[in-house]
């Protein structure tokens, strides 16, 4: 497992580290390249190549190659073509990435080299207008679209890919009410279902798509009745069977847990976890499916729980420390 992180106190930059399939142990840690800031990553789809954002005030993206011992070898440092960079992913064919870029609100495209590296961007989306500033916070590829979640405009983008470009297709593909701060988002593996974690308010919005576009079907809350302080959501996650939904709360330092109606696709919350830290800005399932991990910030550590495959539920084994984690890829 690689651990993107920030790289303002402890931690040197992208750390390895090895993951007990059985157990949920997890061992040998290890800085697999010093980098400044790499706060959000990806794979290449034949898992040889690694992506990743670098938040600095300038922001930056690197790609690099995999080497046999798990170390990194930097390929290409290039622009973001905005500052903050806070989300990179990359299409299914492994040609395209697309970075988001929160303090800009711009997204921008690059094709890959046949080597992993990265020629400079062919497409920057600028969100900004005059009545409202964007924060592009993240997107994802599925087939020919391109769907985009803009924290700052409380919306969700849709792109389509044309003649070899990507072209707009909605600002918007549900109205939005109040400034909930849509954040991160999965795609159910048909497209028919979107699952959107806002980070303002709380909620996950569930998006069913039409005939004729998209509408909201669904809309629950991540957090525990009464609770009141200080809460933002950041990250969500489907099981590969697609019968579960976790989310994040930062605040309330939870994994809120809701069952899905593979059906109907809503959302009924069965669950809420405490993270045994503070601040889980990213968690990740295991390829087995049977743990789930959770890297809080704050706290410096990364807390491992068991997945009840039939349930859903989570139940809290050990943490492990590590420099500021905030992302985690297997």
């Amino acid at each position: 497992m690689y651990i993107g992180t920030y790289t303002k106190g402890n931690s040197k930059g992208i750390y390895k580290v090895n993951f007990n399939t059985e157990t949920g142990q997890l061992s040998d840690l290890q800085l697999a390249i010093p980098i400044d800031n790499p706060s959000f990553l990806t794979y290449s789809p034949d898992r040889k190549f690694l992506y990743s954002t670098n938040g600095s005030e300038s922001g930056f993206i690197s790609s690099y190659k995999i080497k046999d011992d798990g170390s990194l070898v930097l390929l290409t440092r290039i622009s973001s073509m905005g500052k903050g960079p806070c989300h990179i992913s990359i299409n299914k064919l492994g040609t395209t990435i697309c970075v988001s870029n929160y303090v800009a609100g711009t997204i921008a495209l690059y094709p890959i080299n046949k080597d992993g590296s990265l020629a400079e961007a062919t497409q920057v989306f600028n969100h900004n207008s005059k009545e409202r500033e964007s924060h592009a916070h993240s997107a994802l590829f599925f087939n020919d679209e391109l769907f985009v979640a803009d924290l700052g405009r409380n919306a969700m983008y849709q792109y389509i890919l044309e003649n070899g470009s990507y072209k707009l297709k909605s600002e918007a593909i549900v109205k939005t009410e109040g400034n909930p701060g849509p954040r991160h988002f999965k795609l159910t593996k048909d497209g028919k279902f979107i699952y959107l974690i806002n980070e303002y308010g709380a909620t996950i919005t569930t998006i069913k798509r039409t005939k004729k576009g998209f509408k909201q079907i669904d809309e629950d809350n991540t957090l525990e009745p009464g609770f009141t302080e200080f809460n933002k959501c950041a990250d969500i996650h489907l099981t590969k069977d697609e019968r579960f939904v976790y989310g994040s709360n930062r605040g309330e330092n939870t994994i809120a847990v809701f069952e899905r109606n593979i059906k109907n696709g809503k959302l009924d919350k069965i669950q809420s976890m405490s993270v045994h830290g503070d601040w889980p800005r990213n968690f990740s399932l295991d390829p087995t499916g049977k743990f789930l991990l959770v890297a809080n910030m704050r706290t410096e550590n990364i807390a491992v729980f068991s997945i009840d495959k039939n349930a859903g539920t989570l139940k809290y084994l050990h943490d492990f420390k590590v420099p500021e984690p905030v992302c985690l890829i297997f």
